[in-house]
């Protein structure tokens, strides 16, 4: 398993009439932790890229528990809880406020792409040798 965390504090533009972070934010955070997380691993979404492998989401489920407020700072964890199989891959996300109170949890399903083909490709073999020693 391979864990990551990054903070992020909520800006007032990204908060609803409430002050609550609106809900269509949620997404963007976990895409902080995914391009932080990758990058934690000595690798970029843009290396990626340049390899011919673009990552579009396939699949997002979202719990909120409870509501992040403006100016809270929160702590994004990312989580692979297993290595890549196939054309996809997983990411957990886990945001806590600053009294580490879980306000929501998502999951985020992305494939490998050819960019010439556009058809779904395998992991890419050096991310796999990044990952590997995380799943034993």
């Amino acid at each position: 398993m391979f864990i990551s965390t990054t903070t992020i504090r909520v800006r007032y533009g990204e908060t609803d009439q409430m002050g609550y972070l609106y809900y269509g934010n949620y997404g963007l955070y976990y895409e902080v932790g995914r391009a932080e997380a990758i990058r934690e691993l000595g690798f970029s979404y843009r290396e990626l890229e340049e390899q011919g492998v673009i990552m579009p989401v396939a699949e997002l489920n979202v719990k909120y528990l409870r509501p992040a407020y403006y100016d809270d700072l929160i702590t994004v964890k990312t989580i692979l809880k297993e290595m890549p199989k196939g054309s996809k891959i997983q990411f957990h996300s886990e945001l806590y406020n600053e009294k580490n109170e879980l306000l929501n949890v998502g999951v985020t399903t992305l494939v490998f792409i050819d960019v010439k083909t556009k058809q779904k490709a395998g992991l890419p073999e050096d991310l796999g040798k990044i990952l590997a020693p995380f799943f034993g």
